[in-house]
């Protein structure tokens, strides 16, 4: 499971920064997307979103669950089952709370 905390991979400004690996860019491109989906557009009606899974060859979808009261998000891929839990999104530019 990945236990992210989404400030730890921004700058001062509150953005991905340009000069971060690959790797952590694509990590951080997924949790910010996740963080996006959930708090804009996402129906929890709807079991799995668009957003693929970040495994490669992993065909699944993420699965994403808005706690509230503990203000994490979680997310798991339907296929593989990778997943984690997102802490420390809200006042992002991806928190699309009013």
């Amino acid at each position: 499971m990945f236990i992210s905390n989404l400030t730890h991979f921004l700058d001062q400004k509150g953005n991905i920064p340009s000069d971060m690996p690959k790797e952590g860019r694509e990590m951080a491109s997924f949790l910010a997307l996740i963080v996006d989906t959930a708090t804009k557009d996402y129906h929890p009606a709807e079991k799995y979103t668009q957003i693929r899974c970040l495994k490669k060859k992993c065909t699944g979808r993420i699965e994403i669950d808005v706690d509230t009261k503990n203000e994490f998000i979680h997310w798991k891929c339907n296929k593989c089952q990778e997943e984690g839990r997102i802490s420390d999104w809200g006042n992002t530019k991806w928190d699309n709370r009013e």
